[in-house]
């Protein structure tokens, strides 16, 4: 960790050209020769990528970035927060440490927190920024993980986990035997330390899949931001053998939107009918959790065809995911595009559909954007109809 970036001056250079282009920046004389430019601009960039994912690191005086790509990578704060509600406890140890943002929300609903992180300039750097928030209970480790575990004889309340996919899996089907650490192959040796584990995925992986290589599953969150799937969660305990449940989240900037439902839970078959005054679409979140027929059976809600996920109902519901009243209900054929949207323009979505958006645009020269809201898909009956709506602001 290079600390000469702390330098007065130099802080105020980064913070000044937040949000400048790096690339134009590179071609200026580097002010401060005593530093490697590459350093600086580095910062300014990381910096720029933390406004809106880690506006606490942001507002913060004194914070030391690693490169780019570990900020990407980083959980967002708003899933960290999330993250840390979830469990709690005396003590947890994070195998896989990275940037410590989802540790720093972790030291506030436990003791003592251990952040592992195998790169020295990396551990340094979120040892430094935890100091910088007055953060006294959690502890960094520059080493690989499984030599504190088995050099402790302590027992965590909680272990967590967040593996990265090995160089030499590109391209592959993504399972967790093919990230580091291994948890699948590990699983034994780590309920040696803990009878809990929290263990994050990218939304990438197949639940199905991930359930194959791991055991004792009581809970699988799925975690959404702004309807976009980020972080899978699996939550595994010791000794459990009971069914699992799917907990769904998409975080909103107003409130969060949840669900869930039991894995493989017998229920009955939803009721499928034609469009009614209101049509719903789940978010994202419920989208990964496959629970389509739960969803229909919870809300009473009617599907408009088994493979298309759209519902509808007569009276206005609270439902976690879009919800819009439907204007019109036409054929998908010549004349009622002709007559309906041809030349205009609409935000359009397919559910069950042979055309693509970006079809269905060019053919009927629709432009993009406005008020108007067209789902293209198959009702109950197999016929390929466009909804034309209106969309609803829920609080």
């Amino acid at each position: 960790m290079n600390t000469s970036i702390l330098h007065p001056d130099i802080q105020k250079f980064i913070i000044q050209n937040t949000g400048a282009d790096v690339t134009k920046l590179a071609l200026h004389k580097n002010p401060f020769p005593e530093v490697d430019w590459i350093l600086i601009l580095n910062q300014i960039e990381a910096r720029t990528k933390a406004k809106e994912k880690l506006p606490t690191w942001f507002a913060e005086e004194n914070i030391i970035y690693p490169n780019k790509i570990s900020v990407e990578q980083t959980s967002s704060e708003k899933t960290a927060a999330y993250k840390a509600a979830l469990i709690s406890g005396t003590s947890l140890i994070d195998l896989t440490g990275g940037f410590g943002v989802d540790d720093y929300y972790f030291s506030k609903t436990f003791k003592v927190v251990a952040h592992c992180e195998i790169n020295e300039d990396l551990s340094a750097i979120v040892k430094h920024n935890l100091q910088q928030f007055g953060v006294k209970n959690c502890f960094c480790y520059a080493t690989d993980s499984t030599n504190i575990l088995n050099e402790s004889e302590l027992k965590y309340d909680w272990i967590y986990i967040d593996p990265s996919r090995r160089n030499d899996s590109k391209g592959k089907v993504f399972m967790l035997k093919d990230c580091l650490p291994n948890v699948p192959e590990l699983l034994d040796f780590y309920f040696e330390k803990s009878d809990s584990i929290l263990i994050k995925t990218a939304p990438l992986l197949d639940i199905s899949a991930g359930l194959t290589e791991l055991k004792n599953v009581k809970n699988i969150h799925i975690i959404a931001l702004e309807n976009e799937v980020k972080e899978l969660l699996f939550e595994i305990h010791k000794d459990y053998s009971g069914k699992i449940t799917l907990k769904t989240a998409n975080i909103l900037k107003e409130k969060t939107e949840t669900f869930e439902f039991l894995l493989d839970e017998e229920i009955s078959y939803p009721l499928y009918d034609l469009p009614k005054k209101y049509l719903y679409e789940p978010n994202a979140a419920i989208m990964k959790s496959g629970g389509f027929d739960n969803v229909s059976i919870a809300f009473e809600m009617n599907k408009l065809h088994k493979h298309s996920h759209l519902y509808t109902s007569d009276e206005l519901i609270d439902f976690p995911g879009r919800t819009f009243e439907i204007d019109k209900v036409i054929s998908y054929s010549k004349n009622d595009m002709k007559t309906a949207l041809l030349n205009q323009q609409a935000n359009i979505t397919t559910r069950n559909f042979p055309e693509s958006v970006e079809n269905i645009r060019k053919k009927w020269n629709i432009k993009n954007g406005g008020n108007l809201y067209c789902f293209f898909t198959t009702d109950k009956n197999n016929n390929k109809i466009v909804l034309i709506c209106r969309k609803i602001t829920q609080k």
